[in-house]
């Protein structure tokens, strides 16, 4: 079930330590929260980077997405242009997402790369052409003002874009329902297939004083198996056999193979000649049919046109009436100049052309493919209402590559942890996903890694992921279980957080600091407070971050300030002040990463960005680039956190002087504990008990959601 966890008020969970956010910053968010059941709570990096080589990683996910946010029975937009009710969807699966290029945002292939389920508030959103979607609260709708929540409010805790009914959504509407195939559906199909690809023939061979030698033949011969087994499937329900299927044309040139049926038994030609006569008084569902079996056979979709093609007047007139029965807006073109065929073509655009595809089913989808069509705002899916239902109902969420994917016609958010919160300037506490995947024997797991003969009593960064200090960690205390293992080893730790949580476990860093090594990293890429407000909406102020350096340095923890992510054109004019309060708060260290941008995060970024921060979004991109060498991103190793060229190297020179003004070590970790080649201080202070208490159980045993 859901929970709200006070973000502001968590000197009320604990026993020892007063915390204090300001007012403004009392975030509230619901949260889902999951166990993690693997068995290892160390991992190892690789990157040359970064500067350690462990880390350990208590909780997962991002707490600012959306989660579990469509009911069930929501269909999703498929690659092959079907669709598939939410719940059905699976890992894996191709679906599409959208993503900018050029001036447009545009449909993408993308793939599900995770799956989830809970229970949560139901509510309503109704468009003005009829579309309805059931969803939670929390979950996010692309708009023609960005990205927005289904619920929020404009002050307090539950801040943040929300959807009114002055918004409109961008895509293209409700899905048309494919219905199952009645019978009358697959007399329409083989009609449409027979009638525009298959020969069906009597060859009459009159012999005198004989029987006459009449040669029946039915053959259907394609390049696409799909609609060839779907007749062969149809006819065979009808007793009409056709053999097995046999190899009509091997490819040549630019002609492909083609693999056919057939048949020239008498009976099953003249049942097949009844079979495909025009009815008087053809049925909803034979048009359906006949519209997905003549596309199958004579139909196209290139460029964002849709075209059925023939040279029968008949064909032509009975499309042109199915498609007038169904309500779609069609035309006939006459041949072209180097053509034969005329052309039967319904207008209205992609809406018009998915609900074809849904409405007829085709079998061959690789006609009904729409990716690098561009979106478009239209009018008729303004927001009418949003109406809470009063009731908890199954809610669904899918992780998808591009971050988004198509939800009954409409761009919908999903929920994805992205490469690193940080780099989209995302904060430490209720910045994070409400879905939060815990272990919760974290601490028992970090003692069964100390105990292995191969540990060494490296350097523990928490964490390589996620702030460790999110607001979970004021109820189940993690993170402080974690710290009290490394006191118990004596094995050194590193902490980077944005959040005043971790003032809770000042005793422990002292103790820590004393008996190893500790040191603390506090994140403050801005100085600003109304640009730290629209990057980080749900972060604490960059001056209230800056009293836990105070703290800590207080109490003789080593506490340094991160400048991370430090967004060309936007926060390098802080640099200067945030090093300069750092040095009179106490700090003794500052790094900084240039802002990251892997995958999907750029367009998620740079929505954002547009969104909160309009007037001065193309001087960042444009700098960003510079820094870059050309592109909002480099993923090369050493390129990826400091950039390259001369406005990268300002930085780095920039940063390194006012560092070195104010003492600061200008590194993240070399003045940690003097790591040798491997990894392993020389003066290592590590040590395993003789006799080891358990574990604190800190809420470890059981969450009580």
């Amino acid at each position: 079930m859901t929970r709200y966890l006070p973000v502001a008020n968590p000197q009320n969970r604990f026993s020892s330590t007063t915390m204090e956010y300001e007012a403004e910053d009392n975030p509230g968010a619901p949260m889902q929260v999951y166990e993690d059941q693997s068995r290892s709570i160390l991992a190892t990096n690789d990157s040359p980077d970064v500067g350690f080589r462990w880390s350990v990683n208590p909780y997962r996910g991002c707490f600012h997405a959306c989660a579990y946010c469509l009911g069930g029975d929501t269909p999703i937009l498929m690659a092959d242009g079907s669709t598939k009710a939410l719940r059905d969807v699976r890992v894996r699966d191709r679906i599409y997402g959208t993503a900018v290029r050029g001036r447009y945002r545009r449909y993408v292939h993308t793939e599900v790369l995770a799956h989830w389920n809970t229970v949560k508030p139901a509510y309503r959103v109704r468009l003005a052409d009829g579309t309805e979607l059931l969803t939670s609260g929390d979950h996010r709708f692309l708009t023609e003002r960005g990205w927005k929540h289904v619920t929020g409010a404009e002050h307090g805790r539950d801040r943040r874009p929300f959807l009114t009914t002055g918004n409109r959504m961008l895509g293209v509407g409700a899905f048309a329902a494919t219905p199952e195939a009645s019978a009358n559906y697959k007399l329409g199909y083989l009609t449409g297939m027979i009638r525009g690809d298959a020969p069906l023939k009597v060859f009459r061979y009159p012999r005198a004083g004989r029987t006459p030698g009449d040669q029946w033949q039915f053959r259907l011969a394609l390049t696409d198996l799909e609609p060839l087994r779907r007749a062969r499937a149809y006819l065979r329900e009808l007793h009409i056999e056709t053999g097995d299927e046999f190899v009509f044309a091997e490819a040549s040139g630019a002609r492909q193979r083609r693999i056919g049926v057939r048949t020239h038994a008498r009976s099953n030609v003249e049942k097949l000649q009844q079979l495909v006569e025009w009815p008087a008084t053809p049925s909803s569902e034979w048009r359906r049919g006949f519209l997905g079996g003549i596309f199958d056979a004579e139909g196209s979709y290139s460029g964002g046109v849709l075209r059925v093609s023939n040279t029968n007047e008949r064909i032509l007139t009975e499309v042109e009436q199915a498609f007038a029965h169904f309500g779609f807006d069609a035309i006939r073109e006459a041949p072209g100049a180097n053509a034969v065929a005329s052309n039967v073509r319904p207008r209205g655009g992609v809406r018009e052309h998915l609900r074809f595809f849904h409405l007829v089913d085709p079998a061959i989808r690789r006609k009904c493919r729409i990716d690098g069509v561009a979106i478009k705002n239209k009018k008729r899916l303004g927001i009418v209402s949003i109406e809470a239902l009063g009731f908890a109902m199954p809610m669904f969420d899918i992780t998808t590559g591009t971050g988004d994917f198509i939800a009954n016609g409409v761009v919908s958010h999903n929920c994805y942890a992205r490469p690193s919160h940080e780099y989209l300037s995302l904060g430490a506490g209720s910045d994070f996903e409400r879905k939060i995947i815990v272990k919760k024997n974290a601490a028992e797991l970090l003692r069964e890694a100390f105990e292995k003969k191969r540990w060494q009593g490296e350097l523990v960064m928490f964490s390589g992921v996620t702030d460790c200090y999110q607001p979970l960690e004021a109820k189940l205390e993690l993170t402080r279980a974690c710290l009290q293992v490394c006191i118990d080893y004596k094995n050194p730790a590193a902490f980077i957080t944005k959040s005043p949580i971790i003032e809770r476990d000042v005793e422990l860093l002292v103790e820590l600091t004393r008996v190893a090594r500790c040191k603390v990293s506090i994140s403050i890429p801005f100085w600003n407070p109304d640009t730290a407000k629209a990057m980080e909406p749900f972060v604490t102020t960059p001056q209230r971050r800056m009293k836990i350096v105070e703290t800590l340095a207080k109490v003789g923890v080593p506490v340094g300030v991160s400048v991370s992510p430090i967004v060309p054109g936007l926060n390098d004019e802080d640099i200067g002040e945030v090093l300069a309060a750092a040095a009179d708060a106490g700090a003794r260290h500052a790094f900084y990463v240039l802002l990251r941008l892997p995958g999907a995060v750029k367009e998620v970024f740079e929505t954002s960005l547009r969104q909160k921060l309009p007037l001065r979004a193309e001087k960042v991109l444009r700098r960003l680039r510079e820094a870059h060498g050309g592109k909002l991103y480099d993923a090369r190793f050493g390129m990826r956190g400091s950039g390259s060229g001369v406005y990268a190297d300002t930085i780095a020179m920039l940063f390194d002087r006012l560092a070195k003004r104010h003492g600061l070590r200008h590194d993240e970790l070399a003045d940690f504990a003097n790591l040798d080649e491997n990894g392993a201080s020389p003066r290592s202070t590590f040590e395993r008990p003789t006799l080891v208490a358990r574990a604190p159980k800190n809420g470890q045993t059981s969450f009580g959601f």
